[in-house]
């Protein structure tokens, strides 16, 4: 990697996967199991409501009398998740992550959710650097 400067839209995992807030928790699951992904943006009217990541799931269904296929989505998601554009750079994202301790950041260009970004995705670009 060069000194100049990168924008997280080339690290970005591209037209990521979402779930809708009134999806049950189960749905959510199966969308996580059936594309080996951690994290999913909620949307609730086509808006970006959230984010929704396993260790999420995985904390509300550990609650005594939970039925995963009876609690919502919202209910179990993050309502402020990270939010950067495409032209964020790399370097200020991972930098705000790693201060946060996110294990993500949502891509948004306008209003639409464009993209996901996330540790595995930093890594890459690690890789890419060294």
């Amino acid at each position: 990697m060069s000194k100049k400067s990168h924008a997280i839209r080339d690290y970005m995992t591209d037209s990521p996967h979402t779930i809708g807030s009134e999806q049950p928790l189960t749905k959510a699951h199966e969308l996580m199991r059936d594309h080996n992904i951690r994290h999913l943006p909620v949307l609730h009217g086509g808006q970006l409501a959230g984010m929704v990541t396993l260790r999420d799931l995985h904390l509300v269904e550990t609650l005594k009398d939970v039925d995963p296929s009876m609690v919502k989505v919202e209910e179990a998601m993050t309502t402020e998740p990270y939010v950067v554009a495409p032209a964020a750079l790399l370097k200020d994202v991972a930098l705000e992550m790693a201060e946060r301790k996110l294990g993500s950041a949502i891509v948004v260009d306008g209003k639409k959710v464009v993209g996901v970004f996330t540790t595995v995705d930093a890594l890459r670009a690690l890789a890419d650097a060294i």
